[in-house]
């Protein structure tokens, strides 16, 4: 297929990837019913490994199944699908091509002690995405951790693996840890200052969450009241975060966060449109509904991200 104008316009905001990566990130970008627009939404299933099965899919038990979310994802037109790489295993011969997969390379979960670092365990490779064909790899960090270090070091090198290879990367920044409060995670200070991280260890695609108008950072307070930031609105929170992110010349998706009702889930959309965005990686207010509702609430997204709705 060939690439639109508008992802010809974002391919060349990469200026020195090599071709392979930009055909992964055509790839994703020309897929499912926003294929071509510029705008993605991306199914994570980590949750399993975040959060434990029951926390995950007890709700909708259909989401055991490795193999029901890449058919979620395919039926419902998304641009990509991310899970782990036993995830992705479980299904990777059934589903070969019919939809752009992103590796999740690195993981926490629950049953560690409060007192542990903030970290994540690596868990899947470039070799890995190879052989199962995925788009790209995604990694998180814990931008405010003690480990973040460990972690930004540990990324710079899959990543530079990954480009010499023609694997795209996607990084989930999400301030954590030690340095951060609880308000701070969100804080729109963090926020952003967490997707310029992300850009400056040479994410493709950025993904962060979305923020409160809460500013944690003293020197960072001064400046955002000094300089008249406007971070009132979602929207304008975002269009912070897509400045942060190179002004714009990266990739920025945000996340859906805790299961919440579907205006909820409408509303974040239509801000993150309207903020610049680039769209959502939306799980847990996907999968953990029944499958007709999931289907219909991405179907609305959809129709979000193409301002019809």
């Amino acid at each position: 297929m060939r690439a639109t104008k508008a992802v010809q316009k974002i391919l060349s905001n990469y200026e020195g990837e090599t071709p392979g990566v930009k055909a992964q990130l055509c790839r994703i970008l020309m897929e499912g019913k926003l294929g071509g627009t510029g705008k993605m939404i991306i199914l994570p299933v980590d949750q399993g490994f975040e959060h434990g099965p029951a926390r995950s899919f007890a709700k909708n038990p259909a989401g055991y199944d490795p193999h029901y979310h890449y058919q979620l994802a395919i039926d419902a037109g998304l641009n990509a699908y991310a899970a782990p790489l036993g995830s992705l295993e479980a299904g990777a011969d059934t589903f070969a091509g019919q939809i752009p997969t992103i590796l999740k390379v690195n993981s926490s979960n629950s049953l560690m002690s409060d007192t542990a670092g903030k970290n994540q365990a690596i868990t899947g490779s470039v070799q890995d995405a190879l052989r199962l064909g995925c788009a790209a790899i995604g990694f998180t960090v814990y931008p405010g951790s003690d480990m973040a270090i460990d972690m930004f070091e540990e990324i710079v090198e899959m990543r530079r693996e990954a480009a010499a290879k023609g694997v795209a990367t996607v990084i989930w920044s999400y301030p954590r840890g030690e340095a951060i409060s609880k308000a701070g995670e969100t804080g729109i200070d963090v926020a952003a200052y967490a997707a310029h991280i992300a850009a400056l260890l040479g994410a493709h695609i950025i993904k962060i969450k979305l923020s409160t108008d809460h500013l944690m950072l003293p020197e960072a307070k001064k400046v955002y009241e000094d300089e008249k930031i406007a971070i009132g609105a979602m929207s304008q929170r975002v269009k912070h975060c897509v400045d942060a992110s190179f002004a714009g010349r990266r990739l920025i998706v945000f996340s859906g966060g805790a299961a919440k009702g579907a205006d909820a889930v409408y509303d974040d959309a239509r801000a993150i449109r309207d903020g610049g965005g680039n769209g959502s990686i939306i799980g847990r207010n996907s999968f953990q509904r029944e499958r007709v509702d999931a289907l219909a609430m991405l179907n609305k997204l959809v129709e979000i991200y193409r301002g019809r709705a």
